[in-house]
This record gives structure tokens, C-alpha cells and sequence, in this order.
């Protein structure tokens, strides 16, 4: 018989990409989601959604929807969650209680009720700045920008004495630093998830994800991925908006890419209670990432908005180092970017988004959090 997997979440961006896969595979799927409006606009059943995967409306922090969920599953795939840096900073005990009370609600079902195998999404965002080397050559992990050096536009990283820093892929070995609640939730929920299978012998991998791409974003959700952002801005015929000065760089991984290292880490044999990255292993410019989107969606128009504000709980550089998941769970990263990018302008030629992001970003205002 097929093994059962839950996917929490399951109905959203990645786990959907992910169900699919394991379908393919043989599994059988469930997948536990309240359907947010704020992802998914209505209460209705994704379309996108396979119509195998058993989908069962129910909130995380529900733990009688939990316990309902886990009944005859072999594993757990833990997606869900309230993501946004920018969101997290104003709604603090609302992403608090999915990302945090909602994982410990899961993780007190499965002290019930074990499973073979938990993996549990975590993000880049708890390393804030990325790995760097000081002009002596020496590594190191920046400190924050200061809102003084923001104030007057100088985006760039430097070390404690003012020594100008060069950013270098990040691994798992880089000390966390928290800049965002949102980041301190995914920390909790990797920690939580982690502390609690070794404690109950339940086989458990946390998964990094940097910045995922692909189709069924969740274009309305001003607070999702910067491309899904930038895609609504362009549907709707307006720049993408850039913060600071659009030299940032980030790790771009397609969400095929993750759904694979998704399964990947299903079907491990040791590994417990390991991290990994999980993302491209290059990194780009946001900036350079919006005009690509523009030339694949073939878009004519102004160029990207370059705004030369901070936003509260931004990062400055961070991509990627995946030697570890590639020595221990072989995944390598198989969508070409020019490949993805024709796949994602593709199916969002056949989208409509609702533009929110100024009305999202007026909010940030009113409450002080950009500068």
C-alpha cells in the first residue's frame, strides 16, 4: 500500500508543486490548509490542486484539525505558515500564532501520534545577512545596518570598524541573526521541529528554502516572493517597485527545484535532525530579476521603480551555499533560470492579480517601518 503524506499547507505555492510530485511517485497525499484569503482569495478548492490529494480545510493551531489530519500518515511535510518580513513586523501575535503556536500544536499531535518522518519548512530569512569576507580576506557574519547609514542611502554592508564587506553564498554553519519577526518564527518552528522529533524518535529534517519562484504564487499576497510581487505590479500594467537600490542579491530557486528536495528529504535514510539550504546556488540582483521577468512576460513599459527607502526588517545580500544538500541528499538544482522564467511569464499570461503593493507599502509608512 502507498505511503500517506501530509502536507500542512499542503494547498499553497510550494506544497501543491510538491503533492503533485509525490503523486507521481505513488504516495498518497493529504493536505491540511485554511485556505487563507490572503493566498487564496476565496474559500473554494485551489483549481490547481490535484483532485487526488485529500484536502481537509482546517487551521494549524486547530488541534482537533491537526489530530484529524494525521490520522494513518507515514510522514509530514510541515509548509504551513504566515510568510512576510513586512507583514510580520506589524502583525506580530498573528504570525506569531500560526508560525509558532501552530507548529507546537502539530508537534504535541505527533508526541501522540508518531510518524516516520517530519521535514519542516524553515527559510534564508534566519540567517539575516549572508556570509561575508573583509578585504584582509578574512569571514565573517556582517552586523545590521544602522538606521543612520540607511537614513542616508548607503545600502552596502560593513564590518564593526567601517570596512567594506563582499558577500559570499551562506551555509548552514553561519550563526542566525534575526532581523524580522518572521524570521524569529521560522527559526522556532525549524528548532521546535528539531528538539521535538529528537525527543520523541521521530526522523526529522529542517529545509532552509531561499527565494522560490514559479507558477501559482500567490500574486494578490503583497507580502509573498518579490517576483510573484513584481508580476502583479506588471499584470497591471505599473513598474516593479525596488527598494533601496536594487543591487541586493538574493539565491532564486524554482519551485520544481524545491518540490524535488522536498521528496528528497521524505525519503532520506539518516540525516536526522540536519539542516540544509535549499536554493540555486547563484545569486542576482533583485533588479536584475525584475527586468528578466519584464523581457520573459514581454512586457513594454517604464523600468523598475527604484524607490531608495528601506524597509524594516530588509536584508542587505543573501544567497545560497548547497554543497551540503548536494553531498548528503544529492538534490542539485535542475530548472535553468531562462527556462523558468519562460514557464512563469507563460502562466502568468493567463492571470489576473489585484495590485495591493502600494496600499501595502503605504501601511509600512504609516506605521514608521520604512525609511
Amino acid at each position: 500500500m502507498a505511503k500517506r503524506i501530509l502536507i500542512t499547507g499542503g494547498a499553497g505555492f510550494i506544497g501543491s508543486h510538491t503533492a503533485d510530485l509525490l503523486l507521481r511517485r505513488g504516495y498518497e497525499v493529504r493536505a491540511l490548509d485554511n485556505l487563507s484569503p490572503q493566498v487564496h482569495g476565496g474559500a473554494e478548492r485551489p483549481a490547481y490542486l490535484a483532485p487526488e490529494v485529500e484536502l481537509q480545510r482546517g487551521d494549524i493551531r486547530d488541534p482537533d484539525a491537526v489530530a484529524n489530519a494525521l490520522r494513518d500518515v507515514d510522514a509530514v511535510l510541515h509548509l504551513a505558515a504566515a510568510v512576510g518580513v513586512g507583514q510580520s513586523m506589524y502583525e506580530i501575535s498573528t504570525y506569531t500564532a500560526i508560525n509558532e503556536l501552530g507548529t507546537a500544536v502539530l508537534l504535541e499531535a505527533l508526541a501522540r501520534q508518531p510518524v516516520g518522518r517530519l521535514v519542516c519548512a524553515s527559510s534564508m530569512s534566519v540567517y539575516g545577512e549572508g556570509l561575508a569576507r573583509r578585504p584582509d580576506g578574512r569571514t565573517v557574519d556582517p552586523p545590521d545596518r544602522s538606521l543612520t547609514q540607511l537614513r542616508r542611502g548607503d545600502w552596502e554592508v560593513h564590518d564593526h570598524d567601517g570596512a567594506p564587506l563582499t558577500p559570499l553564498p551562506t551555509p548552514e554553519t553561519k550563526t542566525p541573526a534575526l532581523s524580522s519577526v518572521y524570521a524569529l518564527n521560522k527559526f522556532a518552528q525549524e528548532r521546535m521541529c528539531l528538539i521535538a522529533g529528537r525527543a520523541y524518535a521521530i526522523p526529522t529534517i529542517a529545509l532552509r528554502f531561499f527565494n522560490v519562484y514559479g507558477p501559482r504564487q500567490a500574486l494578490s499576497n503583497p507580502y509573498t516572493g518579490v517576483l510573484a510581487i513584481f508580476a502583479s505590479r506588471l499584470l497591471n500594467r505599473r513598474p516593479p517597485l525596488v527598494f533601496e537600490d536594487g543591487n541586493q542579491r538574493r539565491d532564486f530557486v524554482h519551485v520544481h527545484d524545491v518540490a524535488r528536495a522536498c521528496l528528497l528529504a521524505l525519503e532520506a535514510e539518516g540525516n536526522d535532525g540536519e539542516v540544509f539550504n535549499v536554493g540555486s546556488g547563484e545569486s542576482r540582483s533583485v533588479l536584475e530579476v525584475a527586468r528578466a521577468l519584464m523581457e520573459a512576460m514581454g512586457t513594454p513599459g517604464p523600468e523598475p521603480q527604484i524607490l531608495g527607502r528601506y524597509r524594516a526588517g530588509d536584508i542587505r545580500h543573501c544567497f545560497g551555499d548547497i554543497d551540503k544538500i548536494r553531498r548528503q541528499l544529492g538534490f542539485s538544482p535542475e530548472v535553468d533560470p531562462r527556462v523558468g522564467f519562460a514557464e512563469l511569464a507563460e502562466w502568468l499570461s493567463e492571470q489576473v492579480a489585484e495590485d495591493a503593493v502600494e496600499l501595502a507599502t503605504a501601511e509600512l509608512e504609516r506605521r514608521g517601518l520604512v525609511a
